[in-house]
């Protein structure tokens, strides 16, 4: 099933406003893929990048344009180790946040 607009516009609208939702958006991103869902992890990312006001800036980070960022994010797009990794690196640095795994 399709998402809305209005679904995808109020995910963004909360993300833009509430750091704490956008922390979650990436900690659920980070889980779906360490769980091997890559496809899911990259459409969370998506709408975090889309959704974060520093998008441009995690592009040129990167040193992509924003154009190759959301393809790499996109349902067929395959970012490489390399890419995905530089991408992980920027939000962080963007976000003010660390990933860690933790070993259960």
């Amino acid at each position: 099933m399709a998402l809305t607009k209005e679904f995808k516009k109020t995910v963004s609208d909360r993300a833009r406003r509430d750091p704490e939702f956008r922390k979650a958006l990436l900690q659920e991103a980070m889980n779906e893929f360490l769980a091997g869902d890559l496809d899911t992890a990259k459409i969370v990312l998506r709408d975090y990048i889309n959704a974060s006001t520093q998008f441009n800036r995690i592009a040129k980070q990167i040193h992509k344009n924003d154009k190759s960022v959301q393809r790499m994010l996109s349902p067929k797009g395959n970012p490489t180790t390399s890419n995905f990794c530089l991408l992980l690196n920027a939000i962080q640095k963007t976000e003010g946040v660390t990933f860690e795994v933790n070993i259960r």
